[in-house]
């Protein structure tokens, strides 16, 4: 099934302070089972959306910052809301630039749908995986495959 989305993509925090919009569509969506995203998410995984950095703008309001290590190794930063605290971007430092886009902050996620996961080895036991998920144990070097589901499940239309 190929769904339809228009352009630019709005999203926000949950109060409503900081809102943005994207103006190119994701690279991909996928969900990260470490166990940063876990705590972040306070969930079993952090459903992201892959963007180009020169992509995102923020409309409303200024993000804070928070930084980290990854469970790669790499440094991290967060953008949020200094307000509400819902999480928006994760970046890294050196920027390569492209964030992960919190793709639960989409003002419509209905058509969000992971083309694969990533840190497998980290996910809860209870999490059940269909024999046709792209996966990883850990940070893939190639992102091409979950690129490649993630364009041919969705169009693009401004």
């Amino acid at each position: 099934m190929t769904r339809s989305v228009t352009l630019p993509i709005t999203g926000g925090c949950q109060c409503g302070a900081l809102r943005y919009q994207i103006f190119e569509p994701p690279l991909m969506i996928y969900a990260c089972h470490c166990a940063n995203c876990q705590r972040i998410a306070g969930s079993a995984f952090g459903l992201a959306a892959g963007i180009k950095e020169s992509s995102l703008e923020f409309t409303s309001g200024e993000p804070a910052r928070v930084t980290w290590s990854s469970d790669a190794g790499n440094e991290r930063y967060g953008s949020f809301c200094g307000d509400c605290g819902c999480r928006i971007a994760h970046g890294q430092t050196p920027s390569i630039g492209i964030l992960s886009l919190r793709a639960g902050t989409f003002d419509d996620a209905s058509w969000v749908v992971p083309a694969g996961h990533i840190w497998t080895r980290s996910a809860q036991p209870w999490f059940k995986f269909s024999d046709d998920d792209i996966q990883w144990d850990e940070q893939p070097t190639d992102y091409g495959p979950i690129i490649q589901k993630f364009k041919a499940s969705v169009t693009f239309e401004e």
